[in-house]
């Protein structure tokens, strides 16, 4: 019996201080939140941040390296007569990424120009397209093997 009415006094006491913590409080509202916490300011300012570049990235008119003629190439930050020539020459490319890795363009002048570049492709099935880069890639080794036969 005795130990009836500790277990229950204790119940009682445990309640009673239970609701008492959040009597004192008020409600937070979403602003107040915001500014209460550090991490919701750097989550609203990479919010915006996305919704400016995605306007800016609207305005921007993307190249297509695929089929933009050398006049509209050299309209891009580093590209001159010279590189516009081999961009031309090297075409159809897979990806934009491809005017590094043929050795079109360096890295420094590459990464100027990425945001406003695309190599949009042919045809929209895939299969397709890795046939003609395979074609231009066996096209471009024997070229490249008669060129060494005749040094």
């Amino acid at each position: 019996m005795k130990r009836y009415f500790i277990c229950a006094a204790l119940a009682v006491l445990l309640l009673g201080t239970g609701s008492s913590f959040g009597a004192g409080q008020k409600p937070v509202a979403d602003d107040d939140e915001a500014s209460a916490n550090p991490a919701m300011k750097s989550v609203d300012a990479s919010r915006k941040d996305i919704a400016e570049r995605r306007k800016t990235a609207a305005k921007i008119k993307l190249i297509d390296i695929n089929s933009a003629s050398a006049a509209e190439l050299k309209k891009l930050p580093g590209i001159g007569d010279a590189e516009a020539r081999k961009i031309v020459a090297g075409r159809p490319y897979g990806s934009k990424f491809w005017l590094v890795t043929n050795n079109i363009l360096l890295e420094g002048t590459y990464s100027g120009i990425k945001d406003r570049i695309v190599a949009r492709q042919p045809f929209k099935d895939g299969d397709k397209n890795a046939e003609i880069y395979k074609k231009l890639s066996e096209k471009k080794t024997a070229e490249e093997l008669k060129a060494g036969g005749k040094q």
